[in-house]
């Protein structure tokens, strides 16, 4: 299983350790560090649409208008902590946050 996000998310921070103490084993993901190419988006955004930009963060506040006006995978190319987070995989599965929707597919 692959959690996707920031090491400083405390949203990430808590599914991580939601996740581990069920026992599951995580690989985690740092999209700022280790960046993630076209391709490994391309199912992301598959997914989850416009959905995966996070467009209440600073990060897309201080996006120039061009910026904001273009498609998610220019955005995520360019600015991968725009990502919505945590995105979890299975590789059949996927969510996107960590709420009780994603918390009820992964820990039950």
């Amino acid at each position: 299983m692959i959690l996707y996000g920031l090491p400083t998310c405390t949203t990430c921070k808590r599914a991580l350790k939601d996740l581990e103490a069920a026992g599951l084993k995580i690989t985690f993901r740092d999209i700022r560090a280790d960046r993630l190419t076209e391709a490994e988006w391309a199912p992301l955004i598959a997914e989850f649409g416009d959905n995966i930009i996070d467009r209440t963060s600073q990060t897309y506040r201080n996006l120039n208008a061009w910026m904001r006006e273009s498609e998610a995978e220019a955005q995520l190319l360019d600015q991968p902590a725009l990502m919505a987070r945590p995105i979890l995989t299975d590789g059949a599965r996927y969510t996107l946050g960590w709420d009780d929707a994603a918390q009820a597919v992964w820990l039950s």
